[in-house]
């Protein structure tokens, strides 16, 4: 591939959730980073509440790009990508479209449904690399189904990404604590998620805004991230409402917080990547099993997710720091690698020639 980079985003995105939204933003700063004349293109559907203030150029359509095809495989061709990620989804139809004129592409999969529709092998032909973003016992090792498949075809990669969490610098990070007003070991981070309707869902975001209610109330200062709340100054023995936060400033809310609470998605290990004693409930049916993965491990209390218990198990530990201590210790223990470095050592390997336009 000779022409300059041109990666293409797309998310699952609608009109709740953003956690692969989230996941892109932060691959798409370190393309930007690494490559500075690397074109930056979102596939989003207009009903995200955050598509229109995404900081590189998109193309809206009316739902997730999963569900609206050919008006997504329209908008490949147009961008003409050397390189697309797709993260949880797709059809095979815009794989096709993505790879028709030598482009490469990836796919992100952090469920077993997605991860299922990937080792299709009509899918499987169409993908360069399959990137799951979990370290593999979280996310599992391949199957002996999954292994066969990939040998047979001779394809995909797969990469375990252990967790995206670039470490902000120095100064942008202290001005992160700053606008939050707050200061390191100062708070408790809650991070309910991003409110997306999971089928067979086991706990609402809900649970963590009622406990994160109880927590300040107990006279602790509690951030809540991702959730919108209409008062701008919090009273006395509330939470602070932050609303939706750029990956970076989740980076160092996370790196600087005396203990965060939040369920069982990305944000669980990336708590975990930055050392941080962590209390965990899950939301969504996928969730439970790495949960309990992550706390057989270390480093997490697993709670269920019920404002009650959630509140409970984050009282005791802001009571007990050397139970605190303990926990970030085994966090730290674990080693989880920052998956970024790993991506774009991907990338670099997958556009060739583009990388060095």
């Amino acid at each position: 591939m000779s022409a300059p980079l041109r990666v293409l985003f797309v998310p699952v995105s609608g009109p709740s959730g953003m956690g692969e939204y989230a996941r892109c933003l932060t691959l798409a700063g370190a393309v930007v980073a690494r490559w500075p004349g690397a074109a930056i293109h979102f596939l989003l559907s207009a009903e995200a509440p955050y598509a229109r203030s995404t900081p590189y150029p998109f193309t809206l359509l009316p739902g997730s790009p999963t569900l609206h095809n050919a008006a997504a495989c329209a908008a490949i061709r147009a961008f003409a990508p050397n390189l697309t990620v797709f993260d949880n989804a797709g059809r095979k139809s815009q794989l096709a479209t993505a790879r028709a004129r030598g482009g490469r592409t990836v796919f992100v999969s952090s469920r077993w449904r997605p991860r299922l529709k990937a080792f299709r092998l009509r899918w499987m032909r169409h993908l360069d690399e399959h990137w799951i973003p979990y370290p593999e016992y979280v996310g599992g090792s391949l199957t002996r189904f999954e292994r066969l498949k990939q040998r047979l075809l001779g394809r995909p990669r797969v990469r375990y990404l252990d967790v995206l969490l670039p470490p902000p610098p120095a100064a942008a990070a202290a001005a992160t604590l700053a606008r939050a007003g707050v200061a390191a070991q100062g708070y408790v981070l809650v991070v309910p998620g991003g409110g997306s309707v999971h089928p067979g869902a086991v706990g609402t975001p809900a649970a963590f805004e009622a406990a994160a209610e109880r927590i300040a109330a107990a006279g602790h200062v509690v951030l809540v991230a991702g959730r919108e709340r209409a008062t701008t100054e919090p009273a006395a023995g509330s939470p602070r409402w932050l609303g939706r936060v750029p990956p970076a400033d989740m980076a160092a809310l996370l790196r600087a917080a005396t203990l965060v609470v939040t369920n069982g998605g990305d944000t669980l290990l990336q708590a975990l990547a930055a050392g941080r004693a962590t209390v965990a409930a899950p939301i969504a049916n996928d969730q439970p099993q790495r949960l309990a993965r992550c706390v057989a491990r270390g480093g997490v209390i697993g709670v269920a997710p019920e404002p009650g218990a959630i509140a409970a198990a984050a009282l005791r530990l802001l009571a007990e720091p050397s139970e605190r201590a303990r926990l970030a210790a085994e966090a730290r223990a674990l080693g989880l690698v920052d998956g970024v470095e790993t991506a774009l050592e991907a990338i670099a390997a997958l556009a060739g020639p583009a990388v060095a336009s």
